[in-house]
């Protein structure tokens, strides 16, 4: 997709909450701008320019002056639009299939063929994300550490093989153990997926292309429904494995292939893109210098941890994210079994719930389209998607189990929750400065991730409510009314640091904020950072 000015564009002192570098361009191709120079901070140590990964292509740009036209600038966010942006769609929805084919396995027969009891079926949805929280921050180091590509690779690699080896399992103990490593190697995609689309993208340019990747969610739904249809239509009498391991041979395989992708074609960062020219890598970089941010640093900072441990975005996003995390636990495993408790037949409703995850997707390229062409609206279109997801949740609760497609058509409306959680990570990706100060945050919040996914499944589905699953529907109706007041707390603190800033500071400069980017400081050491909203 290449990247349109859209109508906050206009150029002014607050710059560095997010302006865009096309209208930059314009106005340097009219003379009115001078190549933007650090100012304020002093020379950094070679081995500290080493650290900071694309720093010394930075310094180069400026130090050559290199400036960027439009068509250039739009020819990179192409190129980024199809190699990288493509690569975290996939993979993110692999990795969602995958975490998720219990829920389309459970329509045939798995529980049966394993004999699995009482809540053995909760614990199993839950325990992927008991791995997921193991490793998902140790994964994110070694990301900043070393080639994003080939820890991503061996990753995604390992966790289809676990996929393959599910048609092995026997029992509930051997299905938890497969559970559980398949976690640990899938917390290698959502949260450093996150950090990366800050390396790629600027800060205007995030929210749609995080929207994009993250709408691998609704597709990863419509393609499981899709595969699970055509499954279903296999004769009971056909040769060949049962129709839940299928499920589990066409994911695994399909992901094993997709690893040796990534390993070949996608790059390290902007610095060392093979698919972007010598001058394109260099104005790649200049790009996201702007973000103010700096794209990794390979240095583990503990000065940053506790920055990350006392920084109150951290927190209030936290209790959001665990709130929002426990209905979301809910839709993962359950959205099947609710809809087919509804009255509809297995058939029926896999078709039925891609509907759902279609307008999760529609939400999603929405609310980013609404993010990139309108000035600080992250927060707003999440507070909107917020409030449709506590209405339609409230209405699913308290409406007369006969009018099911009433209660059907609020299910599909809380599909929408994705946007909040999506731009929670926004959060880290745009507002948080120095790598290991974000890798914390992400850490922090995969955490309540996990275990507000695990604990989904116990506070709010209950075998003894079947078929209405009463809890299920309030507890989603108190999860997203939580991240509503949350989200809503976080917007009115981050407007008022800006204002704060702007009283202490004066007009934030752009060039000194770049440099403090680049060289790894954090937003609290950058006078000069705003946050965008």
């Amino acid at each position: 997709m290449s990247t349109m000015p859209g109508p906050d564009l206009a150029r002014s002192d607050s710059t560095a909450t997010g302006t865009s570098i096309a209208t930059d361009i314009q106005e340097k191709e009219k003379g009115l701008v001078a190549p933007t120079q650090p100012s304020r901070l002093g020379a950094i140590s070679e081995g500290e320019e080493e650290d900071n990964v694309g720093y010394s292509v930075y310094r180069e740009g400026l130090a050559e002056q290199v400036e960027m036209t439009l068509a250039e600038n739009r020819a990179i966010v192409w190129r980024l639009d199809l190699t990288v942006l493509m690569i975290f769609l996939v993979t993110q929805t692999l990795q969602f299939l995958d975490k998720t084919a219990l829920n389309y396995a459970n329509l045939f027969g798995f529980q049966q063929a394993l004999g699995l009891t009482g809540d053995q079926f909760n614990w199993l949805a839950g325990m992927v994300y008991f791995g997921y929280a193991v490793t998902q921050y140790p994964i994110q180091i070694l990301i900043g550490k070393y080639p994003a590509q080939k820890i991503l690779a061996v990753t995604v690699f390992m966790w289809g093989l676990t996929v393959l080896t599910m048609v092995k399992v026997k029992n509930f103990h051997t299905a938890m153990a497969n559970r559980f490593v398949l976690g640990m190697f899938e917390a290698s995609v959502s949260p450093s997926l996150s950090l990366m689309t800050g390396w790629w993208y600027t800060r205007r340019e995030i929210p749609l292309r995080q929207f994009i990747w993250y709408s691998a969610l609704g597709w990863g739904g419509v393609i499981g429904s899709y595969i699970s249809t055509g499954i279903s239509r296999i004769s009971p009498t056909a040769p060949g494995p049962e129709k839940w391991q299928s499920i589990f041979y066409i994911l695994g395989s399909v992901t094993m292939l997709w690893s040796v992708v990534i390993y070949f074609f996608f790059p390290d960062s902007p610095a060392t893109a093979r698919f972007l020219t010598p001058r394109m890598r260099v104005l790649a970089v200049q790009r996201v210098a702007g973000n103010q941010l700096g794209i990794k640093n390979k240095r583990f900072k503990r000065e940053q941890v506790w920055v990350a441990l006392k920084d109150f975005k951290i927190w209030i996003l936290f209790a959001s994210i665990f709130a929002a995390a426990i209905p979301n636990g809910v839709l993962s495993n359950f959205s099947a079994i609710i809809i087919q408790d509804m009255g509809f037949s297995t058939t029926k409703t896999t078709v039925l719930k891609s509907v759902g995850d279609i307008t999760q997707i529609v939400a999603l390229i929405i609310g980013g389209i609404i993010a990139l062409n309108f000035k600080d609206t992250r927060l707003l279109v999440t507070t909107i998607t917020n409030v449709i997801c506590v209405v339609a949740s409230a209405t699913m609760a308290y409406l007369p189990r006969e009018q099911v497609w009433g209660r059907l058509v609020s299910f599909w409306l809380t599909n929408t929750q994705s946007v909040g959680f999506a731009a929670s990570l926004i959060m880290v990706s745009s507002n948080m400065g120095g790598y290991t100060h974000r890798t914390v945050a992400s850490g922090i919040l995969f955490t309540a991730y996990c275990f507000g996914n695990f604990a989904g499944p116990f506070v709010c589905v209950k075998q003894s409510q079947a078929p209405v699953f009463h809890d299920a529907t309030i507890g989603l109706l108190a999860g997203y009314t939580i991240k509503l007041v949350c989200q809503l707390i976080l917007w009115i603190y981050m407007y008022m640091v800006n204002r704060r800033r702007d009283k202490e500071y004066g007009p934030p400069d752009l060039a000194a904020s770049k440099e403090a980017g680049m060289q790894d400081k954090t937003e609290y050491e950058n006078k000069d950072f705003r946050y965008v909203l």
